[in-house]
């Protein structure tokens, strides 16, 4: 690797990774330093350990807080969902984890399949600005999304307005359905969250050597290894 890419990518000498905290599944706790603890955390470290460098973690409340802060110039690789709506600043790898997401329905819903949720007068409770929440507004053609602002609100809106549907992450929609009498989730998805490594989009060599690191730790295992090592449900290695 040419130091000129550790000097791109990490140009005050710490890999300053920004890590998504409303992602459960990517990021199960903190360590006794306060440092996040998870998947996304330690294939950071990873990735500064290859360059030789240190790593420092700037976390973040919700995706969409990590996207806009990229034009800040406050971190170097930002570990979130990858979607067009991120990427006019923001380079991605390939998926380096997916995450299926559906819907869950009250019971006596007569909706029943996936593809019976895009009507008129279908209002569905989504987190704002989730990768999940962009793709939906991208295809929806009739339902409508009512925004809140983290997964906890999310649920607590369907709840509280008696909404028709909850979109999320499969695996904290198995927590969620538990506590709703006769609630469903719905079989399938209407997608899978391509979880990636992005890095500010002028940073081209860094860009390119990200990209291989992530096929490379696909192709070796480690991936796999991460998700085995902090026994997460839910998550699979991307293709």
């Amino acid at each position: 690797m040419p130091a000129s890419v550790a000097s791109e990518l990490a140009p005050t000498g710490t890999l300053r990774a920004a890590i998504n905290l409303s992602n459960f599944l990517l990021v199960s706790g903190h360590k006794a330093n306060g440092d996040p603890e998870g998947v996304a955390p330690d294939l950071a470290a990873c990735i500064a350990e290859d360059l030789g460098v240190g790593v420092t973690y700037i976390t973040f409340k919700s995706p969409g807080e990590l996207a806009d802060a990229v034009t800040q110039q406050v971190w170097d690789v930002g570990l979130i969902g990858a979607e067009p709506a991120r990427a006019e600043h923001i380079d991605f790898t390939q998926a380096y984890v997916e995450i299926e997401a559906t819907y869950l329905v009250p019971g006596g819903s007569s909706i029943q399949a996936i593809g019976d949720v895009d009507q008129p007068g279908v209002r569905i409770a989504v987190s704002e600005r989730s990768a999940y929440d962009l793709y939906l507004s991208r295809h929806l053609e009739h339902a409508e999304l009512v925004r809140a602002s983290g997964l906890d609100a999310s649920y607590e809106l369907f709840v509280a307005e008696d909404l028709d549907a909850l979109a999320g992450l499969r695996p904290r929609l198995l927590d969620d359905v538990q506590k709703i009498d006769n609630a469903r989730i719905l079989d399938g998805r209407f997608t899978a969250v391509q979880q990636a490594v992005g890095t500010p989009i002028e940073r081209a060599a860094s860009s390119a050597y990200l990209r291989d690191f992530v096929d490379k730790a696909k192709a070796s295992g480690l991936i796999a290894q991460l998700i085995e090592r902090h026994g997460i449900d839910g998550l699979s290695v991307a293709p």
